[in-house]
């Protein structure tokens, strides 16, 4: 089976830590001769079939069977090969780049894609990307290297700020106490909210985005208090499903989630979820997608089906439109049985999938909502089902790819977009909320007092958007705080800016 992932980056869980922000972009630079190696003579990029010089590595892993002994052109030549064959946009990358003026394959790959810019101005290509393939096979199992907590960011260069998001039961963080609410102040002793110089933001960086097992020292406030702890990266097994609970009101049952990440574990965690919501005749769902970046659309076409039921049955859940290389798609329907992805403790292939067969539904949804969780609200929207959603515009990405391995380094390019069976996919500037809530980072997910959760239950109860008194207290430091918290290791925003 071929496998969609639709991500802000990756279908990652919550992990190690929120690194922060500035686009890392591509490498370049050198000069080389007109007619270089890799060019095809007349000075533009060579390209083959890519299937005739992938796995071919200038360092192969010792003990990988596919890697063979190899140039680093040959790996350079690769991507630009398969940016060409599959690529949406393939007509649009520059011709211009080659491959001697890079060091790595990942630093000329970072530079091929398309360099328009949209109405809005915002890149068309935002999600352009790479993990070690070692990295990536670990997120799609849920564990993670990091601290186990996830920070949103209000604002990523001088004065900067950053609250914990998210903390993962069992993590690093948790067993130091660190909880949602908690504001940054300081890393390895270099003040996070004001430094600048290099020198200063490596050491943000190196604290923030652990490589090694090494104890760093981070410094936090609560509530106006210090609170300063020492913290060891270790591999974290995470939960994509959490804070799962029924919340009885007047006009019946609600059951509410959060839902972190499409990745393999989930499909389980999902499904007993839905279990405990059917057995309990829940009359709504509130489904917290406000830090879901996305991942297997498999899985999102899971959670629809189990969302709506028999209304979805031989529906189009979503329709991949390809560049003119590639065949069309069959529409991917919804799926009414499960996928059965590897993971610990999978769910078996081909099991019915349990249905509350609602009506409407509610999403809470930030600017970190993304692709996969956008495809949920989009395909649902296509078979008439009502979506509202509380909090803030999500990211916009109607696009996705099928992560390649080559050498050691998997690679993501866009390579599809999809549309509802309605025919509609341009949300590329997001999805816009029904009700417009700041995230409330001084209350627990899932806490009726929560601001969004709150606006939520009020909407159901009487379709007015303006919060009741007292129950939204906000972080008033972040700037844009509907807009914080972009999902963990996306590469673009892996680093804290020098400005």
């Amino acid at each position: 089976m071929t496998t969609r992932y639709s991500s802000a980056c990756l279908p990652l869980v919550l992990a190690p830590l929120f690194m922060l922000l500035s686009a890392c972009g591509g490498g370049g630079g050198g000069g080389g001769s007109s007619t270089p190696a890799g060019s095809d003579g007349s000075g533009t990029p060579l390209i083959v079939a890519s299937s005739s010089v992938q796995n071919l590595c200038e360092k192969p892993r010792s003990g990988n069977a596919t890697d063979r002994q190899g140039t680093l052109l040959n790996e350079q030549t690769w991507v630009r090969s398969w940016i060409d064959e599959t690529y949406l946009w393939y007509q649009e990358v520059p011709t211009t780049y080659l491959p001697q003026n890079f060091a790595t394959p990942i630093a000329y790959f970072n530079v091929l894609k398309t360099p328009v810019i949209t109405p809005s101005g915002k890149a068309k290509d935002q999600y352009h990307f790479t993990y070690t393939t070692a990295e990536w096979e670990a997120s799609l199992k849920g564990v993670e290297f990091g601290y186990g907590m996830l920070l949103g960011i209000g604002r990523n260069t001088p004065p900067r700020n950053a609250v914990v998001a998210i903390v993962e039961p069992g993590s690093p963080a948790a067993l130091a106490g660190l909880r949602r609410g908690d504001v940054l102040q300081a890393v390895d002793g270099v003040d996070f909210i004001s430094a600048t110089g290099t020198d200063n933001v490596a050491v943000i960086n190196g604290g923030l985005s652990p490589a090694t097992q090494v104890n760093h020292k981070l410094d936090f406030s609560r509530d106006g208090q210090p609170l300063s702890v020492t913290l060891m990266p270790v591999n974290v097994n995470t939960t994509a499903v959490q804070n799962q609970r029924i919340i009885d009101t007047p006009t019946g049952k609600v059951g509410y989630l959060t839902f972190n990440t499409h990745n393999n574990v989930a499909e389980r965690q999902l499904i007993d979820a839905m279990r405990q919501f059917q057995a309990a005749g829940i009359s709504d769902l509130v489904l917290d997608v406000r830090y879901n970046g996305g991942g297997l659309l498999d899985v999102a076409s899971e959670l629809a089906y189990m969302i709506a039921g028999p209304q979805t049955a031989g529906k189009t859940f979503e329709q991949l439109v390809f560049n003119d290389k590639t065949k069309a798609a069959t529409p991917s329907l919804f799926l009414s049985r499960s996928v059965g992805f590897a993971a610990p403790n999978p769910v078996a292939a081909g099991q019915a999938l349990p249905t509350l067969g609602l009506k409407r539904v509610t999403l809470l949804t930030t600017g970190s909502t993304c692709s996969a969780s956008e495809s949920i609200i989009n395909g649902l929207r296509g078979v008439d089902v009502e979506v509202n959603l509380i909090g803030g515009t999500t990211c916009g990405k109607p696009y996705g790819f099928y992560p390649t391995p080559n050498c050691g380094t998997t690679y993501f390019a866009i390579q599809f977009k999809g549309v509802n069976a309605k025919g509609f996919g341009d949300y590329a500037d997001g999805l816009p909320p029904t009700c417009s809530v700041a995230d409330d980072y001084q209350h627990a997910l899932g806490d009726t007092s929560e601001g969004m959760l709150a606006a939520a239950l009020q909407y159901r109860s009487n379709g007015n958007c303006t919060p009741t008194t007292g129950a939204m207290r906000l972080l008033g430091t972040l700037e844009s705080p509907a807009d914080v918290a972009l999902r963990v290791l996306r590469p673009q925003y892996k680093e804290i800016s020098v400005r």
